[in-house]
């Protein structure tokens, strides 16, 4: 008997079981599907790239999608200790003070910016900065990449060259800008939310972890959640929770469980013969994520990172690595982005773009073996809203994702203008020594909108950020209310990015880890954390 069951050990579920275990609530159970974060790749910053495609990430393909030509892309999570946070490229995003500030007008009494911005500086040791927007001395190693290459220093000054002002710190008084990113990593390794949370945690004898665990259902007594069921090495167990079950499993397996336990809308449960616990419509529906596609130039010689994992350069990159904690191996890859508003640049960004030193596109495009600069932008918050329902009552059976991407004309009017500012960045002169003088993606014939159009629907792509399917707030279609709660059940919260109303500006970690610290004392019944007055 454990007073906590957390299912799920991604960021969320992490900073959760680390803040119980160091407030010593009892005993905290943690179930994991995946591995435990062994793997040494894991730890190093450039090491996710060669994880891409292993078993430590889900590799869950969407439905067919109409807006994407048919295509049915892939959406990676994580499926390992740390969850997202151990195979991410480790950007530091919080999201803009409108997010928040929204989900509160929506609410999610509690969630505004000025309630949330004291939760990610208690989590936050940065090292750089400390002030009203930033923390030291928590438990997430925050850094300024030690690794940048020349081509991104230049895309960097290209986007300047376009009209994007530079900014130190996307996190502080403004967003809007293009600089370099900060990186969830401390001396040179990833601080993944196992490393900053659970392995702490798993020190104090309050908490166990259970890897291999696939959670079938939730146990109910009544409307009081009671425990859990799951299968590991192939033999079905329970544990019992006396306190609270809190489901940390992301925005695609949260609902899927909830579902499974007969909890959600009811046609979709009955239409797999489920018996139904409780009604409640919104579970698996408000699916958002962010859809990326990618402006291309060829680089006239070995600028940035394409070759430096052939067999040779490896060694010498690892050997530097190793010795002297520099080199292509202490990168992120994704070494800069920029925040702008691609309707009037002075106001609020509505687009990211991600600046990539390499020919980078999705698992299902061809592979090009030529060095090159990549700019991925993607709607910050797309209108487009999806769903997540039940394959089969089969527990290892991945779910029907559906993100309907770009079924809001609006993301695909942004997407448009998104594409061309990212094309007039790689034409920039501070780009002109690095690439070549025509553009390889879209292509220079690529001008009027419907080629534009049809070049996004061929090439877009996840930027894994799948949220919103068991959002938080007051109204029927509300999964679980402002204290995270599920609506009309006892002793079941929900702590993950699948309660967000709406997707935030940027890189989602940073807010996971964020519900997750907010939730410990919610779960406590403490009160907040004072509120910012930044």
């Amino acid at each position: 008997m454990a007073e906590y069951v957390i299912v799920g050990g991604g960021s969320a579920g992490c900073a959760l079981a680390g803040r119980l275990a160091q407030a010593d609530v009892g005993k905290i159970v943690v179930l994991e599907a995946g591995p435990r974060d062994t793997h040494p790749l894991i730890h190093i910053p450039a090491g996710f790239v060669k994880l891409l495609d292993s078993k430590l990430l889900y590799h869950y393909h969407t439905e067919q999608q109409t807006a994407l030509g048919g295509r049915a892309p892939v959406m990676p999570q994580g499926n390992v200790l740390g969850g997202g946070s151990s195979v991410n490229a480790a950007i530091y995003i919080r999201g803009q003070r409108s997010d928040y500030d929204g989900w509160a007008q929506a609410g999610a009494e509690g969630w505004s910016y000025a309630d949330v911005l004291p939760y990610f500086r208690r989590a936050e040791d940065n090292d750089r900065m400390a002030d009203d927007y930033h923390g030291t001395g928590g438990p997430l190693g925050v850094s300024d990449l030690r690794q940048i290459t020349d081509l991104t220093r230049a895309l960097v000054r290209g986007a300047q060259e376009a009209g994007i002002p530079f900014t130190h710190d996307f996190n502080g008084v403004r967003q809007r800008g293009v600089g370099f990113n900060q990186t969830t990593t401390r001396n040179g390794r990833r601080c993944s939310a196992a490393v900053a949370y659970l392995h702490p945690a798993m020190k104090t004898g309050n908490v166990e972890v259970r890897t291999g665990c696939l959670v079938t259902r939730v146990l109910f007594d009544g409307d009081r959640a009671v425990g859990v069921e799951y299968i590991r090495k192939g033999r079905v167990e329970q544990v019992m929770a006396a306190a609270e079950v809190i489901l940390s499993g992301g925005g695609v397996q949260t609902p899927k469980l909830l579902m499974l336990s007969g909890v959600g809308p009811e046609a979709e449960l009955r239409r797999h013969g489920i018996a139904v616990k409780h009604r409640l419509e919104g579970v698996g529906q408000n699916l958002q994520d962010h859809l990326e596609f990618p402006a291309i130039r060829f680089c006239t010689g070995r600028y940035g990172y394409h070759g430096e994992d052939s067999p040779l350069r490896a060694i010498k990159n690892g050997l530097q690595y190793l010795l002297f904690k520099s080199g292509p191996v202490m990168s992120n890859v994704t070494e800069a982005c920029a925040f702008v508003n691609v309707d009037d640049m002075e106001a609020e960004p509505n687009v990211q773009m991600h600046f990539v030193p390499i020919v980078f596109m999705d698992g299902d495009q061809e592979q090009v073996k030529r060095a090159g600069a990549t700019i991925n932008p993607c709607v910050l918050r797309p209108e487009s809203r999806g769903e997540v329902r039940l394959r089969s009552i089969d527990p290892a059976a991945d779910p029907i994702i559906d993100p309907r991407y770009l079924s809001a004309p609006e993301d695909m009017r942004l997407s448009v203008k998104a594409l061309n500012l990212a094309r007039r960045i790689l034409a920039q002169p501070s780009l002109a020594g690095y690439v070549e003088a025509t553009e390889a993606f879209p292509g220079a014939a690529m001008q009027d909108q419907a080629a534009l159009e049809s070049y996004i629907r061929a090439r877009g792509k996840t930027v894994y950020h799948p949220v919103g399917t068991c959002r938080m707030g007051v109204d029927d279609m509300a999964v679980v209310d402002p204290e995270l709660r599920v609506r009309g059940l006892r002793n079941l919260r929900v702590v993950d990015n699948s309660v967000m109303p709406t997707l935030i500006s940027g890189n989602t970690n940073a807010p996971a880890i964020m519900i997750g610290e907010k939730a410990s004392d919610l779960i406590r019944g403490v009160g907040p954390l004072q509120r910012s007055n930044a």
